[in-house]
């Protein structure tokens, strides 16, 4: 069984994120089309994993130039599943993210701002985070599985309040 630790938020994880994002911009090149820092450590003010996780679209994550590349720049496919794939570098100072479904990415772009933006919602779900990470997991997986419906639901706020300030679907 495997504990999962959160860290205070650190002002340092979005140089963690800088760095990396240069490094995966040479890496790429133009063809990364975006390369976002999710999750919680880009949230200010929130508790998480040490690690730092992106998101980087607008790249064939079959493309094996792509594959090459990110393997020069010194990132391992650590995560290789049907519609997800995750790099990291050897020190897992951070995961890196690609997915083919385009819904998906724009959901983890708006869950990250929601949370910068309600605090309510970021009280919630680190205080979610914080009781699951006193349980013992078999696997991280689990953990973040088990984070899903709290996730849903800030998700569904924030996509209701986008189609009721814009007028269009929140996809």
């Amino acid at each position: 069984m495997i504990r999962i630790e959160l860290a205070e938020h650190d002002p340092r994880w979005a140089l963690r994120y800088a760095t990396h994002r240069a490094r995966l911009l040479e890496a790429l090149g133009e063809s990364a089309a975006t390369i976002e820092h999710i999750g919680s450590t880009a949230v200010p003010g929130i508790a998480a994993k040490p690690v730092v996780d992106m998101l980087v679209t607008g790249v064939d994550f079959f493309d094996a130039r792509a594959r090459s590349r990110l393997e020069s720049a010194g990132y391992e496919v650590v995560v290789d599943e049907p519609g997800h794939r995750m790099y990291a570098p050897a020190d897992r100072s951070a995961h890196v993210h690609f997915g083919a479904d385009p819904r998906e990415e724009r959901h983890h772009v708006l869950f990250r701002d929601w949370l910068r933006d309600h605090p309510e919602d970021r009280v919630l779900y680190e205080n979610v985070k914080r009781r699951l990470a006193a349980q013992p997991w078999s696997h991280t997986n689990e953990y973040a599985q088990a984070k899903s419906a709290v996730i849903q639901a800030i998700v569904r706020r924030a996509q209701e309040h986008v189609t009721r300030t814009d007028g269009r679907a929140g996809e």
